[in-house]
């Protein structure tokens, strides 16, 4: 499958019953679990009058909060346009849409129309692109401070998971898949887009890595 073709089932999978439903959670419970894992440990670098790069966003947890924390500027680059119809919803009504660019699509394929920011993040994003490599390479080009990212952990409890979630979407019909990458060969990528790591945190699921420049 295609990088192109991938992003097209994505579309279809991450649809407006999902997002509204992701968009009430959030409006009750606000930003959790690696999410917020992930919030604070951009927090604690100090943010304030930072750009945001938000790659995969959803409907935008990260923007919304970020942008309450000092943020000025945002872009959000997502396959799915109910999700992005979402995030600028709530953008909207928390008074800040005038501040974000929108971009509906596959990121590396759109990497020319995206300007770098300060703070690039991917929050499940790796899991969900066929090629890693030049998803993460792109992101981390863009970075000029802080790269975060919450991605699988490549135990074999993850690779059996995915495994069967793969297989249930094979049975379904859907396109779309999931990918367990190597975490040395994610870190591989990030350093040689000349970034390190300086905060990392392992969950039973999930990492939650922060780098920077």
């Amino acid at each position: 499958m295609t990088c192109c073709s991938h992003c097209e089932s994505a579309d279809r999978l991450f649809d407006q019953r999902l997002a509204a439903a992701d968009l009430r959670a959030y409006r009750r419970h606000g930003a959790e679990g690696t999410t917020k894992r992930l919030l604070e440990a951009l927090q604690a670098e100090g943010i304030s009058g930072m750009t945001l790069l938000d790659i995969g966003g959803g409907i935008g947890v990260i923007q919304h909060e970020l942008k309450r924390l000092g943020v000025t500027e945002v872009t959000g680059v997502d396959a799915s346009g109910a999700y992005l119809a979402l995030a600028r919803q709530e953008a909207g009504k928390q008074g800040y849409v005038a501040d974000v660019r929108y971009l509906h699509g596959d990121f590396v394929a759109l990497a020319d129309q995206v300007e770098a920011a300060d703070i690039v993040t991917l929050d499940r994003v790796v899991c969900c692109y066929p090629d890693m490599e030049a998803l993460v390479s792109t992101a981390a080009a863009k970075t000029q401070r802080f790269l975060g990212l919450v991605y699988p952990r490549d135990g074999w409890w993850m690779k059996l998971g995915t495994g069967v979630l793969n297989g249930v979407s094979r049975l379904r019909g859907e396109a779309f898949r999931s990918f367990v990458y190597p975490t040395a060969a994610v870190e591989r990528v990030v350093a040689g887009g000349g970034l390190r790591k300086i905060y990392h945190h392992d969950g039973p699921l999930w990492q939650v890595v922060v780098f920077g420049r």
